[in-house]
C-alpha cells in the first residue's frame, strides 16, 4: 500500500512541476524554476520508491496516463485551454486504461 502512496506522491509533485513550466517563462522566472526543479526532485524520488514494488511498466504507465489527464484538466481550469471531444475522449481512454491496470493485471502488486 505505501508504494500507491509515493506513486501518488509523485503523480501530484510531477504535475506541479509541468504547471509551474508555464510560469517559468522558460526558466527566466525564479520562484516557478525553483517550484520547478524541486517538483521534479520529488516526483522522480517518489517514483524510484515506488519501483521497490510496482513493475516499472505499470508504474510509468499510471504516472504518466494521470499526469497527462490532470495537466490538461489544469490547463483547462487555470489557464483557459480548451479541451475538444478528442481530448475528453483520449482523456476517458488513459483513465479507463489505468483502471484496467489497477483492477486486472497479475502484474500490479495489490
Amino acid at each position: 500500500m505505501k508504494s500507491w502512496i509515493f506513486l501518488g506522491v509523485a503523480i501530484v509533485a510531477e504535475v506541479i512541476a509541468t504547471t509551474g513550466l508555464k510560469a517559468s517563462e522558460g526558466f527566466t522566472r525564479l520562484w516557478p524554476s525553483l517550484l520547478v526543479i524541486a517538483g521534479y526532485t520529488i516526483a522522480f524520488y517518489f517514483l524510484s520508491l515506488t519501483l521497490k514494488e510496482i513493475p516499472v511498466g505499470v508504474a510509468y504507465a499510471i504516472w504518466a496516463g494521470m499526469g497527462v489527464v490532470l495537466v490538461a484538466l489544469i490547463g483547462w481550469l487555470i489557464y483557459g485551454q480548451a479541451l475538444d471531444a478528442a481530448t475528453v475522449i483520449g482523456m476517458v481512454l488513459i483513465i479507463t486504461g489505468v483502471a484496467v491496470i489497477n483492477l486486472f493485471s497479475k502484474s500490479v502488486a495489490h
